[in-house]
């Protein structure tokens, strides 16, 4: 069958979707979209997982939540390399998709349309509680938004946001627990102030 033929026939089996799973750190989106892809692959979908080559926290090629749970991904460059290599799939997984270009929403819509279901997660705000990369459009592009939160390490109540706890102004710092603490908004503000 023809990779066009292939793509018109699952256009009209299958309706596409994008879903973003976003929160701050150690809310575990990354937990999430493991779980979906586990459930699609169960499912016998035909799943690809991309995540961005800069984050290599954990594993160069693998998906790694912080609770040391890994899916095997494909590590990209630009989001134009997912819609390269997204053929004959049903199921596209995109991890720490804050780390990727504008482009990718684009991408997200592209494979929607032809029927792929698309899974995004990723941090919807830096730490200064700034919308990050392209998450905010893909949020607003999206079938359904699932916003996950952690628990604040201060006070116990749900944490939004991701306050870094080392010195520096660039909006990209890779980091663990050393870098980065989960907060509510009270304990956040009093941080800033």
């Amino acid at each position: 069958m023809q990779y066009s033929q292939h793509i018109e026939n699952r256009a009209e089996g299958l309706r596409g979707s994008i879903e973003v799973i976003c929160g701050s750190m150690f809310s575990g989106k990354t937990e999430e979209l493991m779980r979906r892809l586990r459930r699609a692959k169960f499912a016998n979908q035909r799943i690809e997982v991309y995540k961005p080559a800069l984050d290599t926290r954990y594993d160069e090629v693998e998906v790694v939540s912080h609770d040391r749970n890994s899916i095997s991904s494909t590590p990209v460059e630009s989001s134009a390399s997912i819609l390269l290599m997204s053929s004959e799939v049903d199921v596209v997984g995109i991890d720490e998709a804050q780390f990727f270009d504008t482009g990718l929403i684009a991408v997200a819509q592209e494979l929607a349309d032809k029927g792929v279901r698309v899974i995004i997660a990723g941090l919807d705000m830096d730490f200064r509680r700034q919308p990050f990369g392209p998450m905010a459009e893909l949020c607003a592009i999206a079938d359904s938004v699932d916003k996950i939160h952690a628990i604040c390490v201060e006070c116990g109540r749900l944490a939004n946001y991701s306050h870094r706890l080392v010195s520096g102004e660039a909006q990209v710092l890779l980091g663990e627990v050393k870098e980065y603490a989960p907060l509510c908004r009270i304990c956040y503000n009093r941080h800033k102030h």
